[in-house]
């Protein structure tokens, strides 16, 4: 079975590296173009283009999937089957109809809830109990395939998106070769998607990322553990040297009530709309993440939370 392997992020990396050292044929690693990151503006590469480049591995980066050369020099590939891993373009249907077996994709939600760009962040800002990986089938509408295979894995209330999303790819790693050997006989069976029971994860935005105080405590607790420890939640401090930024990349809820926005220095809560959460880790602006104690420690008085 020959393939051909579409994938950006660290997720799509982890997973692309997984499939090379269980010996899966890769003929091209497709990915997207180099981009400009940080301050200095350097282009950069995809992780997954820096590991097909240390395994020697063909690379393509079209800025557009729909382009005619691009989609020629995808069918000089001869693959058998594409597999698309957090790529970040839509497909159009002239390259799902490319390969004999077409196209699958690891989605990392329980489909068809959660589709879309941001499903680990997503179901935790929602606070749900559990949430998985899909395997699918593509099709031209986003996420909406046939499900090929499924696996669940319960959410703690304390999980953050990092450690939910490196959870998640340890999951799809062997839920995928499975289904790549899969083929070897034939397409699998697949599970049409309930269309009743649809919801969607669209990507995160910057501005989503400002916490309220006037909301209750359960719901920023869940953002701050869903945007961890990227991009971060954050709040606006006014403090002796004026207004900064302090991420929140960590909390704990208390039942405690007082005015949204005041503090229990002491016992590091800020309180809620209803309850409070109490700080546990902090990136203060300009400085590295650090434990909320020794934040507060180093400060000379204690500044207030912009409500």
């Amino acid at each position: 079975m020959k393939i051909v392997f579409f994938g950006t992020p660290h997720f799509a990396a982890e997973v692309l590296r997984y499939l090379l050292k269980s010996q899966v044929i890769i003929k091209a690693v497709v990915t997207q173009p180099d981009r400009p990151k940080g301050r200095s503006g350097i282009l950069s590469s995809s992780e997954v283009k820096q590991v097909a480049l240390e395994a020697g591995l063909h690379v393509l980066q079209p800025e557009k999937a729909s382009k005619e050369d691009f989609l020629r020099q995808l069918a000089e590939c001869s693959a058998d089957l594409y597999v698309v891993v957090a790529f970040g373009q839509i497909l159009p249907q002239k390259l799902l109809d490319l390969p004999p077996f077409g196209c699958i994709n690891v989605h990392a939600s329980l489909l068809p809830h959660y589709r879309g760009a941001a499903p680990i962040q997503r179901c935790l800002m929602d606070g749900v109990e559990e949430t998985g990986v899909c395997i699918q089938k593509m099709v031209r509408q986003l996420d909406a395939g046939d499900v090929i295979a499924a696996k669940s894995i319960p959410v703690s209330s304390d999980v953050t998106f990092g450690q939910l999303h490196d959870k998640l790819c340890d999951l799809s790693k062997p839920m995928l070769l499975d289904v790549i050997h899969s083929f070897k006989q034939g397409a699998p069976p697949a599970k049409a998607q309930d269309a009743n029971q649809v919801t969607w994860a669209p990507k995160i935005e910057i501005e989503e990322c400002q916490l309220d105080w006037n909301f209750p405590a359960e719901k920023i607790h869940n953002k701050v553990r869903a945007l961890s420890p990227r991009p971060g939640a954050w709040c606006w401090l006014e403090g002796d040297s004026g207004k900064k930024r302090l991420k929140i990349l960590r909390t704990k809820l208390s039942v405690k009530n007082g005015s949204p926005g005041q503090w229990s220095l002491f016992e590091k809560l800020v309180y809620c709309g209803e309850g409070a959460v109490e700080l546990l880790e902090v990136q203060p602006e300009g400085k590295k993440n650090m434990p909320a104690a020794e934040w507060l420690r180093g400060l000379k008085n204690p500044p207030l939370f912009s409500v």
